[in-house]
């Protein structure tokens, strides 16, 4: 999942908020670093990444991926999720979603001293361009694909390839994230729940 459905998965709590979006960056025993309600964001995320990526919906999402961006198909699969999710009506509206993403932001401020500065550096782009707001434009989407590409040491094709899958798979791939996201939000209920 990305950043957006890793926000939405915390249930508006501001600790967890912090502490999923910053999971990418904390390796290993720095999880120590953290206080304890980081802590449990970035175990959350975690679990989150790895039930995501043994879902049966994402595998069949990751197929249509695989003949031009192999192992990298998760990769940007997170990132559809994301488009979906902020263009889902059972979960927002485009004003809702507004402010869905200017709560994380303040969460996230909040918390922004006790944070990794790697992720501070990328969070001030992240907010000054309303990036969980606008993954619901496909414009948007074809940018965050650049941004994986231009990040990539290996991946072999421009960022009009994977844009034009998820095109060119748009039904099929919304399938997929209709098939995922209440099985986790489920899984994520309960994980939280059983962490508190």
């Amino acid at each position: 999942m990305n950043y957006l459905a890793h926000a939405y998965l915390s249930f508006h709590d501001p600790d967890i908020t912090a502490g999923q979006l910053i999971a990418d960056f904390v390796k290993g025993k720095k999880t120590e670093d953290y206080p304890a309600p980081l802590r449990k964001g970035i175990v959350l995320h975690r679990a989150l990444d790895d039930y995501t990526d043994h879902h049966p919906a994402s595998k069949t999402a990751r197929e249509l991926f695989r003949p031009s961006s192999g192992l990298y198909g998760g990769v940007f699969l997170d990132v559809v999720y994301d488009h979906f999710l902020a263009n889902d009506p059972q979960r927002f509206s485009l004003p809702t979603l507004a402010r869905f993403a200017e709560d994380t932001y303040a969460a996230v401020s909040e918390r922004l001293p006790q944070l990794p500065p790697a992720f501070r550096q990328m969070f001030s782009f992240m907010q000054s361009q309303n990036w969980l707001y606008h993954y619901h434009e496909r414009i948007s989407i074809f940018r965050s694909f650049g941004g994986i590409v231009r990040r990539s040491k290996y991946y072999p094709h421009p960022a009009d390839v994977p844009y034009g899958v998820f095109n060119d798979h748009y039904a099929a791939l919304r399938d997929c994230y209709n098939a995922f996201i209440p099985d986790a939000e489920n899984f994520m209920k309960s994980l939280t729940s059983e962490l508190s």
